[in-house]
């Protein structure tokens, strides 16, 4: 049977990682990247266009995308990707969770793609191997998508910025003094969805009142339940009334 043809200097034959990265239809990819680039809005645009030069000037960069519920953030990921795997580039995108990989093309868990170790600490490296086909990989990346990066510890980015430095150290020595060694990174989520625990993560940070460093959210009286000895028990009767004379009546049901 005929083999590929893939582009000589993006390619290394015994790398499978590689391989996988490159193996798609970039007519379609094209065609896809033009129909989403067509119904970005302006805003949007101007987004794509400070990454995707960021990206072409190979120089490296560090960028943020802060994106809240409806602004369509999937999608300038989506027009990232295809703009860039079109012209033979790749792109590695993934997520601080499993369920966010799923939403992005060739997603992967970032403990996944990068070997992060399960307990990761300032002291913590990420298993990649000089020389291994994980690094090739990362060192003919274009761009690095981090989705939901904010509901992460800073030592995930602190251990990943280390272990790129270890890996392009030898690629560009011009790049030893920018964020991940040159590599262009994108991270995106929202601050206001990661977990309440953090201070200021609920509502912007202007709901209640804070004292002793606790923040205070009022609950109206109508949907608390007072004066209970069994908690359980009254949350059941408040939710179900009656239940046990009307359990075999199916109209209640």
């Amino acid at each position: 049977m005929p083999k590929p043809t893939y582009n000589a200097e993006q390619l290394d034959v015994t790398n499978r990682l590689i391989l996988e990265e490159l193996r798609y239809n970039k007519c379609s990819l094209s065609e896809e990247h033009e129909e989403l680039l067509n119904k970005l809005t302006k805003e949007q645009r101007s987004i794509f266009d400070r990454i995707i030069t960021t990206v072409k000037h190979n120089k490296g960069g560090f960028l943020f995308l802060y994106d809240y519920g409806g602004t369509e953030k999937t999608f300038i990921w989506r027009t990232l990707t295809s703009a860039i795997k079109s012209k033979g580039g790749i792109v590695l995108t993934v997520a601080s969770s499993g369920i966010a990989s799923l939403l992005l093309s060739g997603g992967q868990t970032i403990h996944s793609r990068f070997s992060f170790p399960l307990n990761t600490t300032e002291d913590s490296t990420c298993n990649i191997r000089q020389g291994s086909p994980l690094a090739s990989l990362i060192v003919k990346t274009k761009l690095i998508i981090w989705d939901e990066a904010p509901m992460m510890h800073i030592y995930y980015f602190e251990v990943l910025d280390k272990t790129l430095r270890d890996i392009l150290r030898f690629e560009d020595v011009s790049n030893l003094d920018r964020p991940f060694e040159g590599k262009t990174v994108v991270l995106g989520g929202d601050f206001r969805q990661i977990v309440p625990v953090v201070t200021k993560a609920v509502g912007d940070g202007i709901i209640g009142n804070s004292v002793d460093g606790i923040g205070k959210v009022p609950i109206p009286n109508d949907v608390l339940i007072a004066d209970c000895e069994d908690p359980i028990s009254a949350i059941v009767n408040s939710t179900y009334p009656n239940f046990y004379s009307h359990c075999s009546d199916v109209t209640y049901l």
